[in-house]
This record gives C-alpha cells, sequence and structure tokens, in this order.
C-alpha cells in the first residue's frame, strides 16, 4: 500500500516555491487550481496531491502459486493513491481556524470554496487555504496495471472501481491509452452528464 512521505520531499518544497515566483512575476490566480502528479523513480511510484483530484491505481489480485500474476484479463481492483482536501474535514477544519480562517455551514472555506488545498487563489491563503500536497509512495510491481489520474469532474460521475473497469474493458478493446482516456472523458461528459471540468491522464504499466 502506498505510503505517506516526509516533509522534507521534492514536491513539498516546489510548490511552495511555484506560488512565490507567481508572485513576483505579478501573476494571481482567481480560482483554485487542484492538483495530482506522479512521477516514476525506477520501481518506486510517487504521488502527490493538493485539493480534490485523485490518483487510482488499478492492480491485479489474482496471482498463481508463486505469486504471479495469472490472470490479466480478472477484475482489477481500484485503490485511490490520494487524499482529498475539503474544509469540512476535521482535520482541515481544525487548521483552518487556526489559521484565522472559518468553514460555514455549508461545508466551504469562508463559506465560498470547498477545497481547502489548492494552487492560486492567493487572498484566501491568509485565512487557511494552503498548496502544501500530500506525498505517497509506493513500489511498482507486477500486478499494477495502469493509473488514472483524474480532476474532480471525472470522480464526480466516476467512483474508482467504476473507472478501474470501464478503462480495463477499453484497453482490451484497443491496446491504446490515448483511446481509452479519450474514451473515459467522453463517457463522462456526454454519456454521464459531467457538468463540471473534466481532465484525465492514463499511465499505463509494461512489465
Amino acid at each position: 500500500m502506498p505510503r505517506r512521505t516526509g516533509h522534507g520531499h521534492p514536491v513539498r518544497r516546489t510548490v511552495p516555491g511555484v506560488l512565490r515566483d507567481s508572485g513576483v512575476a505579478g501573476f494571481t490566480v482567481a480560482t483554485p487550481c487542484h492538483i495530482a502528479v506522479m512521477w516514476i523513480q525506477t520501481s518506486r511510484v510517487v504521488v502527490a496531491n493538493a485539493g480534490d483530484a485523485k490518483a487510482v491505481l488499478a492492480r491485479s489480485t489474482s496471482t498463481d502459486g508463486e505469486g504471479v500474476v495469472a490472470d490479466t484479463k480478472s477484475p482489477l481492483k481500484a485503490i485511490v493513491l490520494t487524499r482529498e482536501h475539503k474544509a469540512i474535514f476535521p482535520q482541515e477544519r481544525s487548521r483552518i481556524q487556526k489559521a484565522g480562517g472559518s468553514v460555514g455551514p455549508n461545508g466551504r472555506l469562508q463559506g465560498r470554496i470547498e477545497v481547502s488545498r489548492a494552487l492560486g487563489d492567493r487572498h484566501f491563503k491568509k485565512v487557511g487555504l494552503i498548496a502544501t500536497p500530500d506525498v505517497h509512495s509506493f513500489e511498482l510491481t507486477v500486478k499494477d496495471h495502469f493509473i488514472i489520474l483524474g480532476c474532480d469532474g471525472l470522480w464526480g460521475v466516476f467512483g474508482p472501481s467504476d473507472a478501474v473497469e470501464f478503462v480495463q474493458k477499453q484497453l482490451k478493446e484497443t491496446s491504446s491509452a490515448t483511446l481509452a482516456v479519450r474514451r473515459l472523458v467522453k463517457e463522462a461528459v456526454r454519456e454521464r452528464r459531467c457538468k463540471d471540468n473534466c481532465t484525465a491522464v492514463l499511465i499505463v504499466f509494461k512489465h
């Protein structure tokens, strides 16, 4: 299972630097930007997020007697690699209040925004909105097939297991990660009537 990394991880230092540079350059962002990023270091996968963008891993649970994946066509288990940051969550609410902000009856920071961590919205940084991401890592194995990175619009109409099942089916039909992720977004927007922004990235592992 993914484990949380320490506060000294490069991603934790990079995001505040981006904010400082944008301020020096005179840029302002009026709406929060939720992020989920991933990179691979040999066999170690590192995932970071701020806001309610998610990363979901598709992992096989079917193995033979020696622990080798026996059937790649078997259903895959969906493992959420990220943690959502919303103002209504107790830990985030407490942090916001200590920073001088408030969470309204509607569960939103200052009664306005749902997330408690994000890039941008510099004015809300003064009342508890932070850009510090959660960073997790895990060792990649032959059981791991692909990862879906998606914004909140995608996950508003797809559950993690639902998305993994859909992508697995598309990969069987097309063997193309590009076509599979395009069909995923198309399904979300046109068939499931996603009304929010909807973007996704699909990373398929070749073992």
